[in-house]
């Protein structure tokens, strides 16, 4: 399966609540949700406990989509993704700070837009040959860097259109074979009814506006999957 085919595609929006939305609807209804965005984001801890890293994935040094930066990768979206348990490797760093790599990541980011939700995208702004995929194709090629922290790095420059998704969110929702394009789906279809419960989740814990409805359904995702203690390959 080719990495366009485990990422990327385009579903449709259909007729009905696609199979992926139906899932993601399952664990956002659960009733351990909002306990869960409170403790990850470190809201109301008891002492002693320790709030999650991946709290200050999106707000690090401001964000990695802030004016002036949106379009480059800076030493705190190395840190920031950090924060998520993942490490890009020292040479490709380098390479994305100071060398070429850095100039062709650039080139694609700017042809992304930074200022929209996946809920409101066009499909082909996430579906195959997109510069969205292209990135993610970049970053893919590198050595040492698999398509998890390909895909956090991107979910960092553009929080609110590209998704944080690892094995632990995979496995929750069945192994989506076209995620990108699937959760676009299910975010936009019914009137963007998804879209709208993750805001109001988020308003419901108490976080900030600044956490964007992806990370609010990655966080809720992730945390109930963990919760069960699930073996992720």
């Amino acid at each position: 399966m080719t990495p366009a085919a485990t990422a990327f595609g385009d579903s449709g929006d259909g007729d009905g609540p696609s199979p992926l939305g139906q899932r993601i609807r399952a664990l956002v209804n659960s009733e351990r949700s909002v306990s869960d965005l409170r403790r990850y984001f470190g809201i109301g801890v008891h002492a002693g406990e320790l709030p999650f890293t991946g709290r200050r994935f999106e707000h690090l040094a401001g964000g990695g989509d802030r004016t002036g930066i949106a379009d480059i990768v800076t030493a705190e979206d190395l840190i920031a993704v950090q924060t998520l348990s993942v490490t890009v490797p020292a040479p490709v760093a380098l390479d994305l700070l100071e060398g070429p790599l850095g100039g062709e990541l650039s080139a694609l980011l700017k042809a992304i837009p930074a200022d929209i939700d996946m809920a409101d995208a066009e499909a082909s702004v996430v579906t195959d040959g997109s510069p969205a995929e292209q990135a993610w194709d970049l970053l893919r090629d590198q050595h040492g860097i698999n398509w998890v922290i390909a895909g956090k790095l991107l979910a960092r420059k553009r929080p609110r259109l590209l998704p944080v998704y690892d094995r632990v969110v995979r496995c929750a929702l069945g192994r989506p074979s076209e995620f990108w394009a699937g959760l676009r789906t299910a975010l936009h279809e019914d009137g963007r009814s998804l879209h709208r419960q993750l805001l109001q989740l988020r308003q419901t814990a108490g976080l900030p506006e600044t956490v964007s409805a992806l990370r609010v359904c990655d966080v809720t995702v992730w945390m109930n999957h963990r919760a069960l203690d699930h073996a992720c390959p």
